[in-house]
């Protein structure tokens, strides 16, 4: 089959790593900005620690889809467990709405009203600056990714993290730009409040980081919803699929094509096909069933189902 607009998928090696550097960095940081939070009272360094707290525990979920997804078709799942990876990956997201994205809109508006002081805000500024070091290292481990692939397929990198079927190279990337996006937003909210000594603004930064935090999560529970209703490959794909098929040298005409996903880069084949030749019917059903095995032997396809197509429907073109 010919080349489709989308690679073929990352290395187990490659997802893992993403993954785990996330995991590890979201941890640390979920430490670290926890006591700061104690130690301050930062409404807008509660929500930071409620967003690092989220992000560790979603990654372990994401950990979780990478391994149950990655399990090979049986008799029981002909398609594989790739809409795992959706599932684990929507749980996720969710994760992300409840306890970080609500936790910090709560908070931050229960705190509006606080007069309270900070007592250190040079603690506050340390560990965002530390935090933002590594929640930068987990996005350039993403980002590298992320690049590789849509230089391949010479696209722009938001429109390949947008559009990809994986799940959880997008929640990381996603995931980690809103941590360097709430990190600049819990500075300006802390700096505004010892520029003014006014802890509205605090309070103010700690609903802006929720407000981020539900907007992605919401972004990510919809992709991975697509995905799990089955999304279709993109028009490209579809006629690179379709020629794929047509150069096969047993199949003369294509009349029906249906693609979606079942997991990252992996997609169901239904096809109508007319061979060549003029077997008997038991000698064109073996035939049918082989031409079934070649196309799943392309890395994008998991299972095919082939149909003998009417004679008087429309071939399919490119």
């Amino acid at each position: 089959m010919a080349p489709t607009t989308e690679p073929a998928p990352a290395t187990g090696g490659e997802s893992l790593l993403t993954v785990v550097v996330a995991l590890v960095a979201n941890a640390l940081l979920a430490i670290a900005k926890t006591v700061a939070a104690v130690l301050t009272g930062s409404a807008a360094m509660v929500a930071e620690a409620a967003h690092s707290w989220a992000d560790a525990g979603n990654e372990v979920f994401l950990l979780v889809a990478e391994r149950s997804g990655s399990r090979p078709r049986d008799e029981e799942h002909p398609r594989g467990y790739g809409r795992a990876t959706y599932a684990w990956s929507m749980i996720a997201a969710f994760g992300l709405f409840t306890a970080g994205a609500v936790v910090s809109i709560w908070h931050g508006i229960t705190e509006l009203g606080s007069t309270a002081e900070e007592s250190s805000f040079l603690v506050n500024y340390v560990v965002l600056a530390i935090a933002f070091v590594l929640e930068g290292t987990s996005f350039v481990q993403a980002s590298r990714q992320i690049h590789g692939a849509s230089q391949r397929l010479s696209i722009h990198p938001l429109r390949y993290v947008t559009q990809t079927s994986n799940p959880t190279l997008r929640a990381v990337f996603f995931e980690d730009s809103s941590a360097l996006v709430g990190i600049l937003i819990a500075a300006a909210g802390i700096g505004l409040h010892q520029l003014t000594g006014n802890a509205v603004f605090d309070a103010l930064g700690s609903i802006a980081i929720g407000v981020l935090l539900a907007f992605v999560a919401l972004f990510l529970i919809r992709r991975n919803m697509d995905y799990l209703l089955g999304e279709p490959p993109s028009a490209a794909t579809r006629s690179r699929v379709i020629a794929g098929i047509l150069e096969h040298p047993q199949i003369d005409r294509l009349t029906y094509l249906h693609l979606e996903y079942v997991g990252p880069a992996r997609v169901f084949v239904v096809a109508a096909v007319d061979l060549v030749g003029d077997d008997t019917e038991a000698h064109l059903a073996v035939r049918l069933r082989q031409v079934e095995a070649d196309i799943e032997q392309h890395p994008l396809i998991e299972d095919a189902v082939l149909t003998l197509a009417l004679p008087d429907r429309p071939s399919l073109t490119p």
